[in-house]
């Protein structure tokens, strides 16, 4: 199917951010190494998360949904050997975080995904693994998936790995670690990128009752043999997915309000509120919502995006409408994401008249107008939804190829945007 949107028209009334995705992940992994019954509330239910469940189980865990949302897992400190290849379909978290927790199983872990997990890089986190005593490999000898992981537990000790290339592979090491039979001590090689998504980890760690010590300047130590507790928590909104929304409010004239938004959780994303006012947006923060109303100028900016990777296909939207350039820098890790959203997102407002430079770790984009256009996914999910907020600031009719995408994290992404009056139609890919 294909995304046909209409562009100019007017945004109006309210929705809810679905729960966050990478706090989900975290959830489901932890809790599955908690002795005893946890109960997850409003958790993400989507492609991604699904497949960090499907992994779950495969470890012996039993997870049932009870409806209402709430859903209970009874976990082990000691995971089973799963019985066929773990598929984790599209998910990045989810093959890290099982690369590392499934060396805490007896036997072999083999784990692939599709086509786009099958070119993410795992090195780092394969090396360090090895570091604490535990065996990975890659199938293919390239440090991507499949990956072959070894089990029997980790032994601990210490290891060095860079920060630069995915958070992913710390949260991996943090979750599995503290199970491990001696002290793990963490350094970084590099500078540790998108920080929030670590903070998120020990966040959550710490409702299951497990101790980390996080020294900034010098790394992380994991105390061993730590025993998770069970706990009950509560999925917070989504910032990264509540961003289109947001900024579909702001280049449109527009009231929007988003609910389920609490600017106290650890999530990085939630600096798209900061960002759209520094652009020059009206925006309303209240108790678990924000609201943004649009029809205002905005004014390109200059952002480091180290931290908030996830931001850069909807920024580079909000600055093709934007007076001036908006440049997005120290940006390279976001290029080893389910697509190069660096280049995917150069090339694809380009197709909608947008001047873009594109550099290794930047991308530039001038604000004009924008033209509709037939324009790809690359079956990418927050691509989609920034083409599709770009759509709507667009003079014409856009399609967008790809729209099964958007499945991995905001499954009603296209619903609520609809219930807002936008005018969105799925069409068969064929018919255009």
């Amino acid at each position: 199917m294909s995304l046909k949107i209409i562009g100019k028209g007017r945004l109006e009334g309210s929705v809810s951010a679905p729960p966050s995705k990478s706090y989900t992940h975290r959830a489901f992994f932890i809790s599955s190494l908690a002795e005893g019954k946890s109960e997850i509330l409003n958790p993400l239910i989507s492609r991604d998360t699904l497949a960090t469940i499907r992994a779950c189980e495969a470890l012996g865990s039993v997870i049932e949904s009870r409806g209402g949302g709430v859903w209970y897992v009874s976990g082990s400190s000691s995971p089973k050997t799963p019985e066929d290849v773990v598929n984790v379909d599209n998910s990045g978290t989810t093959i890290r975080i099982m690369t590392a927790v499934s060396a805490l199983a007896p036997g072999f872990t083999v784990l692939t995904g599709d086509s786009s997990i099958r070119q993410r890089p795992m090195g780092p986190l394969i090396k360090s693994l090895g570091d604490l005593g535990a065996k990975c490999f890659s199938t293919r000898g390239n440090d991507k998936p499949p990956i072959i992981v070894e089990g029997g537990g980790i032994k601990g000790g210490e290891t060095k790995i860079p920060g630069h290339i995915s958070s992913q592979f710390i949260s991996a090491l943090l979750i599995a670690c503290p199970l491990a039979e001696n002290e793990t001590r963490i350094s970084f090689t590099s500078e540790l990128k998108s920080k929030p998504y670590l903070e998120m980890t020990l966040e959550f760690l710490n409702y299951f009752k497990g101790k980390i010590e996080y020294l900034p300047n010098l790394g992380l130590i994991i105390p061993p043999q730590q025993t998770y507790l069970p706990a009950s928590v509560r999925i917070p909104g989504d910032f990264s997915s509540a961003s289109f929304v947001l900024s579909a409010a702001a280049i449109t004239d527009s009231d929007v309000k988003i609910q389920n938004l609490d600017m106290s959780t650890a999530q990085g994303d939630k600096k798209i509120v900061d960002l759209l006012i520094e652009m020059g947006a009206e925006i309303e923060v209240g108790e678990n919502y924000v609201r943004v109303i649009g029809g205002k100028k905005l004014k390109g900016i200059s952002f480091d995006c180290g931290n908030n990777p996830d931001l850069l296909p909807v920024l580079a939207v909000l600055g093709s409408v934007a007076e001036g350039k908006t440049e997005i820098f120290n940006a390279q890790h976001v290029r080893f994401k389910e697509s190069d959203r660096i280049s995917t997102m150069a090339k694809e407002l380009f197709r909608m008249g947008v001047r873009v430079e594109e550099k290794p770790d930047t991308l530039t984009v001038y604000g004009g107008k924008i033209k509709g256009a037939h324009v790809e996914s690359y079956d990418d999910h927050r691509v989609l939804m920034a083409l599709s907020v770009a759509a709507l600031a667009a003079e014409g009719e856009t399609v967008i190829s790809g729209v099964e995408s958007v499945d991995v994290s905001y499954p009603s992404f296209i619903q609520d945007m609809i219930s807002l009056d936008a005018d969105f139609r799925l069409v068969n890919k064929n018919d255009g």
